[in-house]
């Protein structure tokens, strides 16, 4: 004999079972604590986010949020043809944004956009829309990451 240990089919069967078993425990715990932390974040924005209100001057207002997670908050939003007024938030600790219609991601064009973004600063563009339907926004930066919404527009 060679000196290895000769292992029996239903015992090999029940250390690959408890294998297995610890592969799925452990990625559930790895998965659960990556998801707490978003959730958390999120969930202490403003609850004034995403809300559109038309000012006195009668443009429609709204805010945006971004932070070290790759995600606009809300990520989607609808106003009426008309002014808006948008504002972009960046309250990451270390993620550098940026916020621009994506090219060709609506049915009209929209070359307004907030180049850079650093962390603790928010920056307010106006533009005016007219034509119905969903208009894409993205951060180029990590539009690849998936940083990136909708703005609607009512008929």
């Amino acid at each position: 004999m060679s000196g290895r240990a000769v292992i029996s089919g239903s015992a090999r069967g029940r250390r690959i079972g408890t294998l297995v078993a610890g592969l799925v425990l452990a990625t559930g715990l790895i998965a659960g604590c990556g998801g707490s932390s978003g959730a958390a974040a999120r969930s202490s924005a403003p609850s004034s986010l995403g809300k559109v209100t038309t000012g006195a001057d009668g443009v429609q207002q709204v805010t945006l949020q971004t932070e070290d997670d790759y995600v606009f908050t809300p990520d989607h939003f609808t106003v009426a043809p008309g002014k808006v007024r948008l504002t972009v938030h960046n309250v990451a600790k270390e993620m550098t944004h940026n916020f621009t219609f994506s090219a060709g991601g609506g049915p009209a064009a929209i070359s307004a956009k907030i180049p850079i973004l650093a962390p603790g600063q928010q920056q307010t563009i106006d533009f005016t829309v007219q034509q119905p339907g969903a208009y894409r926004f993205e951060c180029s930066f990590h539009v690849q990451l998936g940083q990136v919404g909708t703005m609607t527009v009512t008929g």
